[in-house]
């Protein structure tokens, strides 16, 4: 006889079996007077043919009244996650949640242990800006066990999410665009974890941009970094020695904008005339930074708004269709 434990028959295993969708066979399981005695009958049949067992504990942590939000971000010092939390906590606060909030720092094993403490302490929903190399187990932890999940700003392609996030795919294209328009034919991307889906959104933007100018891509000009001001310090070392240098630089984000700036006055290159630079997602920095920087605005406070608005209608209704809500970017040009 195997001592292996059997796997936990699924509450979605079970719907499709019964031939209902989700939120009817949880509300059969929470013995809900709101579904026919046909349709019950039916549920339950297939719950005792499966072997299914309803795990009380489980799901009251989304049925129990709860006014904890657990939020996990990858990096506390960047402006743009602190622009998304006073979205977030803007509208949270309008209906009484409080927010319990963790720091990933892009690691896995980080994200892991937050997500794992945040249920300890039954939270009543997440959001998660997640780690770029998430994977899917990771995510379907959290929706086995019936608690309400939005994804913000890097969108996970191999499972099906409530989303919040940018069209980093259009903005990068305006960026990239705006710097042809100028008459730079050798324009340099730099910055961010070549693994994640923004990168790739952005990516596309900046060849869209070329191929629509008739200009090919130096793949030379193209380097990946940690989206941090020291990432952004030594992507832009590596383009200094280039032998063709570009005359402009589209930077991932605004803080590897940031740390670009300083890496090429280290160099003695004057930034905006001896290279001109476009960043991404408006910070409120990038206003008082010299020169003044030409970005792309992600809008962060509106998508934590969103996010948490997300959040709260999949909380308050039995609804399991996910949803996702993209922003469109804006060019903001500075300096002119």
């Amino acid at each position: 006889m195997s001592n292996k434990q059997s796997r936990r028959v699924t509450l979605m295993e079970v719907a499709n079996h019964a031939g209902v969708s989700r939120a009817t066979a949880s509300l059969v399981a929470r013995n809900s007077t709101k579904i026919s005695n046909d349709t019950k009958e039916k549920v339950l049949q297939s719950m005792k043919e499966l072997g299914y067992v309803y795990d009380r504990i489980a799901a009251n942590l989304r049925s129990q009244t709860s006014t904890t939000i657990g939020i996990i971000i990858t990096d506390v010092a960047n402006t743009f996650f602190s622009e998304l939390l006073l979205g977030v906590h803007q509208e949270l606060e309008k209906f009484g949640y409080t927010v319990f909030l963790g720091t990933t720092f892009d690691s896995v094993d980080n994200q892991v242990k937050l997500i794992s403490t945040m249920l300890e302490h039954r939270v009543g929903g997440i959001i998660l800006c997640p780690v770029s190399s998430t994977s899917t187990e990771t995510i379907e932890r959290v929706q086995n066990i019936d608690i309400p999940m939005v994804v913000a700003v890097r969108e996970l392609p191999f499972i099906e999410t409530n989303y919040v996030g940018l069209n980093y795919t259009r903005g990068a294209k305006k960026a990239t665009s705006y710097l042809l328009e100028k008459g730079h034919t050798r324009i340099a991307f730099l910055g961010g974890r070549s693994e994640s889906s923004t990168w790739h959104e952005r990516i596309e933007g900046f060849y869209q941009a070329h191929q629509d100018a008739g200009i090919n891509v130096d793949s030379s000009l193209i380097i990946d970094s940690s989206p941090t001001r020291e990432g952004g310090i030594e992507a832009v070392q590596a383009i200094i020695k280039h032998s063709n240098r570009p005359t402009a630089i589209f930077c991932f984000s605004d803080m590897i904008a940031f740390g670009v700036i300083i890496g090429l006055r280290k160099a003695g290159i004057t930034p905006g005339e001896d290279i001109e630079i476009v960043g991404f997602d408006n910070v409120p920095e990038t206003e008082i930074v010299y020169p003044p920087l030409t970005t792309v605005s992600s809008f962060p406070q509106q998508m934590g708004a969103e996010a948490a608005n997300l959040l709260h209608k999949k909380m308050t209704t039995d609804t399991n269709e996910k949803e996702r809500i993209i922003l469109q970017p804006e060019l903001v040009k500075r300096d002119e």
